[in-house]
Order: structure tokens, then C-alpha cells, then sequence
């Protein structure tokens, strides 16, 4: 029995995923893929969709491919796994092995000889480099016959559904907008905090008909720390947004982000003109439209 192991992050999958393992079956002659997701890769310090949705997403993807099987090991040990530690498992549950081979995009090639166990693993699998970007690879290794230029990590920053399966496009658009939009106001939060602004509010307006995606409120604790939270915002911010517009009153500043609106006011003018108030009501009608249009 010949099989190959093809692992990775897959945050997201995408389409150059599937180019990989269609090349794989066509050309290795082997009678099962095992695609085994990591639970978080043993270089990394992080990951963005947690394992068991990327797992989900796999198996869906794969569901109707006989030869392909999703294997949940690493994903089920909570923790990181070394490569090493995934061949001795399948090794142990395919009895009549005679070859595995393990597939591993060519941008992995410079820290190869860094993975644990390497001297054992590379006696234990024959190594299969899917080429990525141009990168220059060794004669003696065996190759697929693809050029994967698309980039997890890329993808994550800017989604582009021509990169994504069909299958998942919208789930995991949705899912990687959603964790952009937190990591962008968790930072926003983080930098009021720090500098003192007083009772931070948030409000999520999608589906609400709304010209914005979230707005914030903060209290300020009088006309030059506002000032200073603007400056604060503008400096923590520079790398990652873009202040469409700034009005900065003495009491009032709003920050407008393009799909976020920020509301700094004195607590005068946060009592006299209630936007929380307002807000919620906006929701509560919003509501009661999508109830009445499911009736």
C-alpha cells in the first residue's frame, strides 16, 4: 500500500490545495492521500480559523474524493505535532504500507533539515515538493507537476473568492472577514484604553441597514484628551487604516473609517445626544423587519 501525507495549516484552503492533491493522485500511483490539518504548526505562535473548523472544511471539501481521507490526529492532540510524530501514527494504523510519500510546498524546503527527527523522517518518507513562486529545488528531490503561487497567509489579508472552492467561498469569506473586522477593533479598543478614554462601547450594525459596519463610542475626559486620543488613534493606526474623514469638534470628534465610525464625546455631549440609544433602536426595528419578512 502506497499513500501520501499532505499536511498543513490550511487557513483557508484553497483552490491551489486541491491542484496539489488532483496532481498527487495523478502522478504518485498511490492508493490513499491522507490531508492532515494541524492543529497549530509547530513554527508558528498562532493561528486564525481553529482546527476543528479548518477540519470541518477539509472533510467537506474532500467528501466525494475515494482516495482522499482527512485525518484528524493532530487536530485531536490539542497541540502542536511534528511531522515526525504524524508518519509514526499513520505507519501504525496502515499495517501494509510499503511507501510513503510526504508532500510539502517548495517554501519549506530552507528549514527542512530544522524539523524534529528530520535524519529519522527522511528515511521514513520520500519527499514530494509541490513548486511554489520560482523557488529553486534540488535535482534529487521528486516533484509535482504544479506551480502553486497562491498564498494562505495573502489570502487572510485580502479575500478574493477566485482563490477559494466553490464548496466554502462564502463560509470562509465570512469567516475570515469577521476575525479581520475583531483583530481591527481590538486594536482600536486596545489604544483608548491605554491612553484613558472612559466607558468604550461597541456596536455591531451589520444587517442592520446601517452606512456602517461597527461603531464605537468612547467617553473622553474633556477637549485636549480628545484631541489626544485622535492623535493617539491616528499614529497606532497608520499601517493598517484609512481615515476617510475627521470631524473634531471640541466635543465631539468622529472618526470615519469607511465601515467603522468612532465617536469620541465629552460626557455631556454623550448624555445630551444618546447615540447608544438610538443605535439600539435601530437593531430592535431591524429585528422586527427580518421577523416580519420570515412570517
Amino acid at each position: 500500500m502506497n499513500i501520501a501525507i499532505f499536511g498543513g495549516s490550511f487557513d483557508p484552503v484553497h483552490n491551489g490545495h486541491i491542484e496539489i492533491v488532483k496532481q498527487a493522485l495523478k502522478e504518485l500511483h498511490v492508493d490513499k492521500i491522507l490531508i492532515v490539518p494541524t492543529y497549530l504548526n509547530p513554527f508558528k505562535t498562532e493561528f486564525f480559523a481553529p482546527s476543528t473548523m479548518r477540519l470541518k472544511w477539509l472533510k467537506k471539501l474532500f467528501l466525494h474524493e475515494k482516495r482522499v481521507e482527512v485525518l484528524s490526529y493532530e487536530v485531536e492532540q490539542n497541540r502542536a505535532i511534528s511531522t515526525i510524530q504524524t508518519v509514526l501514527h499513520v505507519r501504525k494504523i496502515y499495517k501494509s504500507i510499503e511507501k510513503i510519500y510526504l508532500i510539502i510546498g517548495a517554501d519549506n524546503l530552507k528549514n527542512l533539515h530544522k524539523w524534529q527527527n528530520y535524519n529519522q523522517l527522511k528515511e521514513l518518507v520520500t519527499f514530494v515538493v509541490a513548486s511554489r513562486d520560482g523557488i529553486d529545488m534540488p535535482k534529487d528531490l521528486k516533484k509535482l507537476s504544479i506551480n502553486v503561487n497562491i498564498s494562505s497567509s495573502n489570502l487572510r489579508e485580502e479575500i478574493d473568492e477566485n482563490f477559494l472552492p466553490n464548496t466554502l467561498k462564502d463560509e470562509i469569506k465570512k469567516y475570515y472577514t469577521r476575525i479581520k473586522m475583531e483583530k481591527r477593533i481590538e486594536n482600536i479598543i486596545s489604544i483608548l484604553d491605554n491612553q484613558k478614554a472612559e466607558n468604550i462601547q461597541i456596536f455591531d450594525m451589520q444587517g442592520k441597514d446601517y452606512f456602517v459596519e461597527q461603531v464605537i463610542i468612547a467617553s473622553t475626559m474633556g477637549e485636549r484628551h480628545g484631541l489626544a486620543l485622535l492623535d493617539d488613534l491616528k499614529k497606532g493606526l497608520k499601517k493598517d487604516e484609512t481615515f476617510l474623514n475627521v470631524d473634531d469638534d471640541n466635543e465631539w470628534i468622529v472618526i470615519d473609517l469607511g465601515d467603522i465610525l468612532i465617536h469620541l464625546m465629552s460626557p455631556q455631549y454623550r448624555s445630551k445626544y444618546n447615540i447608544e440609544e438610538f443605535l439600539s433602536q435601530r437593531e430592535e426595528e431591524m429585528k422586527k423587519i427580518r421577523e416580519e419578512l420570515d412570517e
